[in-house]
């Protein structure tokens, strides 16, 4: 657990170095992933499917 919670603290100086500090749901995403609890593909495959677009634009109707 120290582990976990001291990378994430690296990552979020990092982050925060660049302006894009890590919020808490990102914290725990990495949490879970350290932890075994999912995996980074998983999780990558879920943000990807949250954000994409669900309507994709019908260009032949411009």
């Amino acid at each position: 657990m120290r582990d976990t919670e001291q990378k994430i603290r690296e990552v979020n100086a990092t982050m925060a170095m660049e302006g894009m500090p890590l919020t808490e749901s990102d914290k725990t995403r990495l949490r879970n992933i350290f932890e075994g609890k999912t995996t980074a593909e998983e999780t990558v495959r879920r943000l990807i499917q949250k954000h994409a677009r669900r309507n994709k634009p019908d260009y032949e109707r411009v």
